[in-house]
């Protein structure tokens, strides 16, 4: 079978962001960007899949800027065979909204009828965790979230997922909707005889206007602020103190 696997550029998760000095957002100049951490994770997976046998295909899909080639290349260099970018955008600083990217992919699983999607269940720049649940809404197709298992058996799906309190195993038919988890896997590194085989694997270059897909954003960010700095601790002599203290601030 076919997998879809879409994954995001974003800023690499060791840098520590920066917020631009009139509060309009995160400041991208010069910032290291790699791929979506999650978005690994289902790269990885797919891989995995396919080295059992049960996927013939993996294409990784992109939609932002045109930058994220260099996403896709790594996603290549992992062991995807194929790669489509959907360029969305002209600057870094503009993010396509999850209901926006949901419509292109789903222009994207009509043309090229995978068994599956699977996807990040969150990007690390936005945490929306949105696009996997609108893709599967307008798709009608079943889905199954925060994956920290995937076997797949025939024509459906047995999915360990990571729920409050413990863990749930579901099964659902394919075609389907797998968003992934931090504990689905580990991803590989691509070696460098791979990176530079990923050189000659096939990329296609699309724009949203070629699936007719509406980009504009929805939403307006107002502010965006630095996280508030801890406050430093209060060394006390003893467990009464302490409670005087609790109850002070009113914890107890």
């Amino acid at each position: 079978m076919k997998v879809l696997v879409p994954v995001k550029r974003v800023i690499d998760y060791n840098v520590k962001a920066r917020v631009k000095a009139d509060g309009s957002g995160v400041d991208l100049a010069n910032v290291k960007m790699s791929m979506n951490p999650f978005d690994e994770i289902a790269v990885e997976e797919a891989i995995r899949l396919k080295e059992k046998g049960a996927v013939e295909e993996i294409v990784a899909v992109s939609i932002g800027v045109k930058q994220a080639q260099e996403t896709l290349r790594t996603a290549l260099a992992m062991g995807a065979d194929r790669a489509i970018l959907v360029v969305a955008a002209d600057d870094v600083h503009n993010d396509i909204e999850p209901l926006a990217v949901a419509k292109i992919l789903a222009k994207i699983v009509e043309e090229e009828a995978p068994k599956m999607v699977i996807l990040g269940k969150q990007a690390i720049d936005n945490d929306m965790n949105a696009t996997g649940q609108m893709l599967a809404a307008l798709l009608g197709w079943g889905q199954a979230t925060f994956a920290s298992e995937v076997v797949v058996e025939g024509e459906a799906a047995k999915v360990t997922r990571e729920v409050d309190g413990g863990l749930q195993t579901i099964e659902v038919k394919l075609p389907a909707i797998v968003t992934t988890d931090l504990r689905l896997n580990e991803p590989r590194y691509a070696s460098l005889p791979n990176i530079m085989k990923a050189k000659k694997k096939p990329l296609d270059e699309k724009t949203a206007a070629d699936y007719g897909v509406d980009v504009s954003p929805r939403l307006e960010v107002v502010k965006t602020t630095e996280p508030e700095a801890r406050q430093a601790g209060e060394m006390v002599p003893d467990v009464d103190t302490l409670i005087a203290k609790l109850k002070e601030k009113g914890v107890v």
